[in-house]
């Protein structure tokens, strides 16, 4: 069996009365995308401080690379952190030149993309080049395992997919993965899931496993604001897409009983991965 690459077994955080990780667990092996999900402040950038050793545990067990999270261990991954970690008054060439020179590895060639700004000013260039220089900075150095919190928050959805496809050629070259995202489509490209909700990890596993038994009913009606205030008025979860309106893990009956008068029709559809982790979330709450 490989090594493992990350491994946290029971992992909680707390800053004082707060508890931000409480006992998660996860792990990722070589050649896999582990999808970490969650709303905002759910502990996704916790746990990563703590798997990368910038945060200790207060309590369970934390192992990267084999061994607790040290400087050699992270010397073997690469690191795009929500804010990219990049020198705003330094040019796409020195950034990397400082990168390389920080891990030792040979010099890594400006990306093909950016070879028109190589002389400019990291302020100075777009969000989405931006985040094309960080990738090249965490994968000059060849690392095992990669490590990305948010890594295509507000570029374009072209930008978005070639990012994407750098992420899965690494793994396909048998980089592990770690990823925080609040993208649906990009949770439905990794290889297994973990859904945090308050600190918490609510369910984990494929995609299936994550939507698991969770329902949905399509209420068609051209009265569509009056059915969605009328579900939400009732406590139903529900749902908006465009003028379609979903209730989640809601009996029929109960739907009926809802929208009183309203004249609808209903039809048992496939919950989304979004649906099921606003479930989960609601539950856990």
């Amino acid at each position: 069996m490989a090594e493992l690459l990350i491994r946290a077994t029971d992992v909680t955080r707390r800053f004082g009365d707060f508890t931000a990780v409480d006992q998660v667990s996860l792990t990722v092996e070589p050649g896999e995308i582990v999808g970490l999900l969650g709303a905002n402040g759910a502990g996704k950038t916790t746990l990563i401080r703590m798997i990368l050793g910038l945060l200790p545990p207060t309590d369970g067990r934390l192992e990267l690379m084999g061994r607790a999270p040290d400087r050699e261990g992270r010397a073997r991954l690469g690191y795009v952190p929500q804010g990219l970690g990049l020198w705003d008054d330094l040019t796409v060439e020195e950034n990397l030149a400082f990168v390389d020179e920080a891990f030792g590895s040979r010099a890594t060639a400006v990306p093909e993309a950016l070879a028109t700004s190589r002389e400019s000013l990291v302020g100075g260039i777009g969000l989405g080049r931006q985040r094309q220089l960080a990738f090249a900075a965490a994968l000059g150095h060849g690392p095992e395992l990669l490590v990305l919190d948010e890594p295509t928050s507000g570029v374009d959805p072209l930008s978005r997919a070639r990012l994407w496809d750098t992420i899965h050629e690494s793994a396909d070259a048998g980089a592990g993965v770690l990823v925080t995202t609040h993208y649906m489509q990009e949770a439905e490209q990794c290889d297994r899931l973990v859904l945090m909700s308050q600190g918490v990890a609510v369910a984990s596993g494929q995609l299936a496993d994550i939507v698991g038994g969770t329902t949905a009913l399509a209420v068609r009606t051209e009265r569509w604001q009056d059915a969605f205030a009328a579900l939400d008025d009732a406590g139903v979860l529900v749902m908006l897409s465009g003028t379609h309106v979903r209730a989640v893990d809601a009996s029929a009956e109960r739907v009926r009983a809802a929208l009183g008068g309203l004249e609808a029709e209903l039809e048992a559809v496939p919950a989304t991965l979004e649906e099921a982790m606003v479930a989960r979330e609601r539950a856990a709450a």
